[in-house]
């Protein structure tokens, strides 16, 4: 129990230090809210020009941009923890190694909270504007109780794997002389892949099919379909399964690796 309180306290002073920045915070959620209203128009130019192609229902493609933007600073994965991948590359790794805790569990719980913090400070303030505004650029309700519970329920597992998959950049920088090229790499497929840049519904069938089997999927395609009831059912369930399963995968198989690069880890000049 001991151990547990101890990643509670990171997560708490992390979360704690994520508040303060409120000032950026309402500037980003300004900013947001434009970006939202552009992706909005350039949506529903592509409804009115190609009725036909339109993969989804206009109200349930302009929530999901809102649902994005709110939650935005929670699910990308170009914000990582610049202070973790500081300490690894000047050396400060060498003092968190002789925290007798785990780096892999203390790091998870500082990029979560410092997530949780940024969307908590941010979704509030658009998802107010977002529900006020003229309709068709209105932030619809949820499709159904039972459809907002599990949305809920999704948004956390998927944050859960958003952090999962941080951590194994983080991890992965130990091998490397320098992250940048590969934080590029990762960002660029992930924010693809995760429906960040747009829904994956507007993917070919073929393509779709293969990404919506990737953890990527969990991250934003998931639980903001759901919200809007364009998944539901048995693939509404699947994803959700989908979630779970990678969730535990990347923590354990992160666990492993971090195992493996603490022992072959070399600091210069220690």
């Amino acid at each position: 129990m001991t151990k547990y309180k101890t990643y509670f306290s990171f997560f708490r002073i992390r979360f704690n230090m994520g508040l303060q920045y409120r000032v950026a915070a309402v500037s980003g959620a300004a900013t947001q809210l434009l970006w939202g209203l552009m992706e909005c128009l350039a949506f529903m130019a592509f409804q009115r020009s190609a009725p036909e192609a339109y993969p989804m229902a206009v109200s349930a493609t302009v929530s999901y941009v809102w649902l994005r933007e709110a939650f935005f600073s929670a699910f990308t994965t170009w914000n990582a923890d610049q202070d973790i991948f500081d300490s690894i590359v000047n050396g400060g790794i060498a003092y968190e190694l002789c925290r007798p805790v785990s780096i892999y569990h203390m790091w998870f719980a500082k990029t979560t909270a410092s997530r949780a913090a940024g969307a908590g400070l941010r979704c509030i303030p658009l998802l107010l504007a977002a529900s006020i505004l003229p309709r068709p650029y209105r932030l619809s309700l949820p499709a159904s109780p039972l459809h907002f519970v599990l949305f809920t329920i999704t948004l956390l597992l998927g944050l859960g794997v958003t952090v999962a998959f941080c951590m194994f950049t983080y991890i992965l920088a130990f091998f490397t002389i320098s992250p940048q090229g590969l934080r590029m790499l990762l960002t660029s497929m992930i924010d693809f892949l995760s429906g960040a840049i747009i829904p994956l519904p507007f993917m070919p069938d073929a393509v779709r099919s293969i990404v919506e089997l990737l953890p990527f999927a969990g991250m934003f395609n998931v639980p903001l379909l759901i919200y809007s009831g364009e998944l539901a059912g048995a693939a509404m369930y699947r994803g959700i399964g989908l979630q779970c399963f990678w969730l535990v995968t990347l923590v354990i198989s992160g666990r492993i690796l971090c195992r493996v690069a603490e022992r072959r880890i070399v600091v210069q000049g220690g």
